[in-house]
């Protein structure tokens, strides 16, 4: 931008090297002046002269060369020419830089009223904005010749007239200026009169007859003469009028006013048929000589449109709308003359005085109609310039704005104002704003006028989605259907248009597998892809995350957590007895036992939750129906009477177990119940029948076979153990037999047992290994091949000595064993060679040693 010293220097080498090249002595000239007054101003204004009656697009300059720009950048900054007004006069070429006018330019018209035309613009460049001013001065070209405001011009002369007498001839109008004005006159030759050329204040020429000879009425009553006006144009031009003199009657006395000049003031905005001012004029004749009428001479055509002179009174009267803009003084001319032709003339001269009648008018040069929320504070938005055409105060203005709104106003120069950001905006904050630019002048009566600018904040993707929670739980029931929706999620995001746009998606997890559970990516609705199984998994969580279309685009994260309802889809697991255990290898029962015996322990579980896993147990078929009675929810078998003879042997119960879900679910279990009088005598029977009922009775023998051989390795190593045992439990005291308590109250309803204890016995005919569970606590052996303790390690120990059977089956064994070792808590007590009496199921046994028996 034009606008530093070390700036003009250069414009006035490129000037002078434009000039150089020219063989044009005129365009030469001009541009030297060019230069030396942009050179002179700081570069701060392009000046340029131009002749009038310029033919349309005359060539004026080429501004890219003298602001020392590219042609291409004034494209690109979409330059562009303002001129002042309302009309445009000017035309920039942004290819080329050339600027021409539009029309031919008439001085006269366009300066009516001025002897220097200047013509103003400004040249405005966008990214960034640039104002640079412009001037171009309309050099006047001598193409209006003097004209008079009439062809003929009458005087009435007295034949008394003394020479010497001047008589003011009406001027004639030259609408050019300086050496193009009118310059001078001449008259027509004659030996009467001679002319004198005169100058008004104003620079202005007239002309004054000067008699220079008697006139003699009855020599020659009238007279023609030629008065010619001449400008100094190149070539001049001239105007011509007729003078006719009319020689009158003597009147020896002429009017006489009381001033030469009346000088008068007057407020542009008096109102019509105001007073201006009364000139008089004073005849000393009698009759008609003496009376005097009055006339304007030598007046403009404006000032005969404003005023009024009344030629009987001599009155000068407003008659149209004075302004101080249009012209600050009015310069009038009066003639009186009385009947006898004799006449004198006065000056009236007439100030308008201003008056704040103007408003100031604000227009708006450029203007940013949407801007970033982003946009970085003294950001310009506007450009607007304020004029009032009122002078002094009048015309002195200020401008402002809403002090609550985030924008101020910079003065520039020549009444140019910038509208700049002060802060950073907010688009979420306030979205628009309608600003109203107010200019106030400084007159007694302040005159203001307003423009209205609206400004747009356009959004930035300024803020992320937010979550309406930052936890999510749904749920939902397990074997759910495929694509279930369960809820949604919810983000928003106070940006708007694309940058509010939210998108969901899960976050993936390395290492993790892809969850069973989606996400609408443009409602946020949450669906269950396959169905889910409580069992298998009962709560999951992942993270949802909610971005916006921003670019880049900006997310937030939430916890979404999906819990798996049960329902009850499974039915209960029987643990005890197992589903495929034998049906001989059943419980035994002595008929000796009491009420309330625990004969065996049903375990079942159930998959499902809470409710749905809540077992209660029953006896859906028995075969001794008020023998055997199952625990509700212990699932304990206990007998409910003492055993009779009538009992049958082999007792068969079926056990419902059922759920509490809706609708429940059951299953059975089925326990195989022997009533003995001793456990060896049972063993045999069942033994028998079962070896009888296998089929694969060879197989098994064979199975049994590599067992007892194994076994009787075991035996070998802890024989010494066991004698030791013996050795002890002889000398130790006789103790009497423990009880084993009538419920098993170390278990727990819905739990296993710790551990069960099995019965080993052995015989030296065809039965060689009986096991069946027993009891639950402790450890207990028949005989002396097998002695398992059950408890911490459930550690077991042989013995070498063969195993002896309950004497109770001595009818049917081969071997008998002599010596019975009783014991509680772990200690030997005493030796028998018969079962106590009190012994029941449960007591651990120890059968020292067997002999055979006598045939």
């Amino acid at each position: 931008m034009l606008g530093t010293t070390e700036d003009g220097g250069w414009l006035f080498w490129r000037v002078m090297a434009c000039v150089r090249p020219s063989r044009g002595s005129k365009r030469q000239v001009i541009l030297f002046i060019l230069c030396v007054c942009v050179c002179q101003n700081g570069a701060e204004t392009l000046r340029y002269s131009l002749a009038e009656e310029m033919e349309r697009d005359s060539f004026v300059s080429n501004i890219a060369n003298d602001l020392g720009v590219a042609p291409s950048q004034l494209a690109a900054r979409k330059a562009r020419i303002v001129s002042e007004g309302n009309e445009q006069l000017f035309r920039l070429n942004q290819n080329t830089g050339v600027l021409t006018v539009k029309e031919s330019l008439d001085r006269e018209e366009i300066c009516p009223q001025s002897d220097t035309c200047t013509l103003f613009f400004k040249i405005f460049f966008e990214n960034p904005l640039q104002l640079i001013r412009g001037e171009v001065e309309v050099r006047d070209v001598n193409d209006n010749s003097p004209v008079f405001p009439e062809k003929e011009m009458v005087l009435e002369i007295l034949e008394t007239a003394p020479p010497g007498s001047r008589f003011p001839l009406e001027s004639a109008q030259d609408k050019d200026v300086g050496s193009n004005s009118l310059q001078n006159y001449s008259l027509g030759a004659n030996s009467h009169f001679s002319l004198d050329l005169r100058t008004k204040k104003g620079g202005a020429k007239y002309a004054e007859l000067i008699l220079e000879q008697q006139l003699d009425r009855e020599e020659q009553p009238e007279l023609n003469l030629f008065l010619i006006a001449t400008d100094g144009g190149s070539p001049p031009r001239s105007g011509t009028a007729q003078v006719r003199i009319v020689v009158m009657d003597a009147n020896d006395n002429t009017p006489v006013f009381g001033r030469e000049i009346y000088e008068v003031r007057l407020a542009e905005n008096s109102p019509r048929e105001q007073l201006v001012v009364r000139v008089a004029a004073v005849d000393p004749d009698e009759g008609s000589n003496g009376k005097v009428r009055y006339t304007f001479t030598q007046t403009s055509e404006r000032s005969r449109q404003l005023f009024k002179l009344n030629p009987a009174s001599g009155e000068i009267r407003v008659v149209g709308n004075l302004d101080f803009e249009e012209a600050k003084s009015h310069e009038m001319m009066v003639k009186a003359t009385d009947s006898g032709g004799l006449s004198a003339h006065c000056k009236v001269q007439v100030e308008v005085l201003d008056v704040n009648d103007n408003a100031p008018e604000i227009v708006l040069t450029s203007l940013t109609a949407s801007i970033p929320e982003d946009a970085q504070p003294r950001t310009v938005v506007a450009l607007f310039s304020v004029r009032d055409r009122d002078s002094g105060d009048n015309g002195r203005m200020e401008c402002s704005i809403d002090r609550d709104l985030p924008f101020s106003l910079s003065p520039t120069f020549d009444n140019y104002y910038e509208l700049r950001t002060n802060v950073a905006l907010d688009r979420e904050r306030m979205a628009e704003y309608n600003i109203t630019i107010t200019a106030m002048d400084w007159g007694t009566t302040r005159l203001s006028s307003q423009e209205s600018i609206f400004v747009q904040v356009s959004d930035v993707n300024d803020n992320p989605p937010q979550f309406t929670q930052e936890v999510y739980t749904m749920s939902v029931t397990e074997n759910n259907s495929p694509m279930l929706r369960i809820g949604s999620v919810n983000a928003t995001d106070t940006d708007a248009g694309k940058n509010a746009h939210v998108n969901y998606t899960l976050v993936r997890q390395e290492g993790k597998e892809q969850p069973d559970v989606s996400v609408n990516s443009e409602s946020g609705d949450v669906y269950i892809l396959h169905p889910l199984d409580y069992e298998e998994v009962r709560a999951f969580e992942v993270e949802v995350r909610a971005a916006d279309g921003g670019s880049p685009p900006l997310s937030t994260r939430a916890v979404l957590r999906v819990v798996v309802r049960d329902e009850n889809d499974n039915a209960p697991v029987v643990l005890h007895p197992p589903p495929d255990s034998s049906a001989v290898a059943g419980e035994l029962v002595p008929r000796w036992a009491r009420v309330g015996y625990l004969v065996a322990k049903v375990v079942a579980v159930d998959a499902d939750a809470g409710q749905n896993a809540w077992l209660s147990y029953e006896l859906a078929k028995v075969t001794e129906p008020g023998l055997f009675h199952v625990g509700l929810h212990s699932g304990e078998v206990r007998t409910v009477r003492a055993m009779a003879e009538r009992d049958a042997p082999r007792q068969r119960l079926v056990v419902l177990v059922r759920d509490h879900g809706q609708p429940p679910r059951s299953t059975t279990t089925t326990l195989s119940i022997a009533l003995v009088d001793g456990f060896s005598d049972a063993h045999l029977r069942l033994s028998e029948e079962a070896s009888a009922a296998d089929p694969d009775g060879l197989l098994t023998l064979y199975l049994i076979a590599c067992l007892a051989c194994i076994s009787a390795v075991f035996l070998a190593t802890a024989v010494a153990v066991v004698v030791v045992k013996v050795w002890r439990a002889r000398r130790s005291e006789a103790e009497t037999l423990p009880n084993f308590p009538k419920a098993a109250t170390e278990s727990t309803p819905g739990s296993l047992p710790r551990s069960y204890m099995y019965d080993v016995c052995f015989t030296a005919g065809t039965i060689n290994r009986q096991s069946s569970p027993l009891r639950r606590h402790g450890s207990q052996t028949c005989g002396s091949s097998l002695h398992c303790k059950h408890g911490d390690g459930a550690k077991c120990q042989f013995s070498s000595k063969p195993l002896a059977h309950s004497p109770v089956s001595e009818e049917k064994d081969k071997h008998v064993c002599p010596h019975w070792l009783t014991s509680s808590q772990g200690k030997e007590n005493e030796k028998t060679k018969h079962p106590p009496k009190n012994y029941q199921g449960g007591t651990r046994l120890l059968c020292e040693r067997a002999k055979p028996l006598s045939s």
